[in-house]
């Protein structure tokens, strides 16, 4: 069917198409947590961009469709090159991870003598084939102690998470001045009418947020982390700062809780791209396609492989 008539036609109706097409295909669909709620319902597996990777690497399916962005996609590509990676959407890119490319890297790596690079998953694969390591939001901290010999690292993309890290490490962090637009959304003002409205929440923060957000955080975690702490917590109420697609599980996972964002503006343009007509006609042609060169894959699995026997938090 074409875009256009799959477009007009009911939930129920475009949840069936790709069920048919999943089953046909051998498919699997991996939703992240800010994706649109009908997506990951519609999801086998949801979560962060690289715990989805790792999961979907593990899987004996021969289609991997990601809910996502580019990104993410080329991390499903690196780690299983034997599977066909698709993104519905390939005009769903990330400004963070933009804001760091090969030639730049070169050129301060050259200025810095080489020290180690420390780099966000949140990044291309070109990017990643160009450091050390990797880390996500949830073992930057780990990934960095770990790096023994070295007293100086440069970490890119993102200055808040650099900025958050240097506060659990001894080692000089230099930042990448990058940050993610949809976070530099939550202002201060917002954060303390929130507080104000719910004096019995705490407040729950991404180190993708600014320094100034994270002074008023009881808790600073990555996606994956928010859900932990959210199931695990005895407190009945919490403000989460972070995209607003989070909510979709936390309410799913802890009805008995209640949930608030600072602002309902905090919504990341490019994850709220995917629709389930696109995930219908991606299932049925098998495209766009994503697929890492091989001379870029080997060095950011390298990166990857690197991090991933570090615990994540």
């Amino acid at each position: 069917m074409k875009r256009e008539e799959l477009s007009i036609l009911p939930n129920n109706k475009l949840i069936s198409t790709i069920k048919k097409f999943k089953k046909k295909h051998n498919a699997i669909i991996l939703a992240h947590n800010y994706q649109r709620d009908e997506i990951q319902e519609v999801a086998d597996i949801c979560g962060d961009s690289l715990g989805l990777s790792i999961e979907a690497s593990k899987t004996d399916a021969e289609v991997i469709v990601f809910c996502g962005v580019h990104f993410m996609a080329e991390s499903a590509s690196i780690l299983s090159p034997q599977k066909t990676v698709i993104l519905p959407r390939i005009d769903a890119g990330c400004p963070l991870a933009d804001m760091v490319d090969v030639p730049r890297l070169k050129k301060k790596k050259e200025e810095l003598e080489n020290i180690p690079v420390v780099c966000y998953v949140n990044s291309s694969a070109a990017v990643k084939a160009e450091s050390d390591i990797c880390c996500t939001s949830a073992n930057a901290i780990k990934v960095v102690s770990s790096l023994n010999d070295a007293d100086k690292v440069l970490m890119i993309p993102d200055r808040n998470l650099a900025f958050y890290t240097s506060k659990f490490t001894s080692k000089e962090i230099i930042p990448w001045e990058g940050f993610c637009p949809t976070h530099h959304l939550l202002k201060v003002e917002d954060v303390q009418k929130a507080k104000t409205e719910h004096p019995n929440a705490l407040f729950i923060a991404h180190p993708e947020c600014t320094p100034e957000i994270l002074k008023y955080a009881d808790h600073v975690c990555s996606t994956s982390g928010m859900y932990r702490f959210a199931k695990e917590t005895s407190e009945k109420e919490l403000i989460i700062g972070t995209e607003e697609g989070i909510l979709y599980r936390l309410k799913k996972e802890n009805p008995d809780k209640k949930f608030y964002l600072p602002a309902e503006h905090v919504l990341c343009p490019n994850m709220k791209l995917t629709r389930l007509e696109d995930i219908a006609v991606s299932l049925e042609t098998l495209e766009p396609v994503v697929k890492v060169p091989e001379e870029i894959r080997v060095k950011a699995y390298q990166a990857l492989k690197r991090m991933i026997g570090i615990p994540r938090d």
